[in-house]
């Protein structure tokens, strides 16, 4: 368990995002594409139209711009639990993860309520949602070697406790 790190020095432009994936595509299209149904591009890659459900309040999109691409873990968090002291392409590899459960296309709504919170301060409207929001949490923190507080342990042990067999 750590304390919750500093805000100092913070700019979300130090985790530069929505990278170039190939293809004319960035970060920000790749995930509308892998989380959407139907998804049609045009030549630049932007979705111009699809069906996205927002696993964080179970409700169906077809407008891109009614989306963001919410990182499960948030800049500032991690900023705060150790990505202070990561270099430049360290914290550009975090802000545009595909590999990792890092990246979900969710109401743009939803994101923006839950800002750089972590689980203990902000959690998926969406119950059904807590197994699998806590879950990613924990890998993302742990692929990337970041601190977790007590309160935030707390929080994410009841939301793996949903978690069925």
């Amino acid at each position: 368990m750590a304390i919750q790190g500093s805000m100092a020095g913070y700019s979300r432009a130090k985790f530069p995002h929505w990278a170039a994936q190939g293809e004319s595509c960035d970060t920000r299209e790749m995930i509308l594409q892998r989380d959407g149904t139907g998804v049609q591009r045009d030549a630049e890659c932007r979705a111009v139209s699809g069906k996205w459900v927002s696993v964080y309040e179970n409700k169906t999109f077809t407008v891109t711009a009614d989306l963001d691409i919410d990182h499960t873990v948030p800049l500032a968090n991690a900023w705060r639990s150790g990505a202070d002291a990561w270099k430049q392409d360290e914290r550009e590899a975090f802000a545009n993860d595909l590999t990792h459960p890092q990246l979900l296309a969710v109401s743009a709504a939803t994101s923006r309520s839950k800002g750089d919170q972590g689980p203990d301060e902000w959690q998926p409207p969406n119950r059904s949602y807590w197994c699998t929001y806590g879950r990613s949490w924990v890998a993302v923190k742990a692929a990337y070697k970041l601190t977790v507080t007590q309160d935030e342990k707390a929080m994410l042990t009841k939301m793996i406790d949903t978690c069925t067999l």
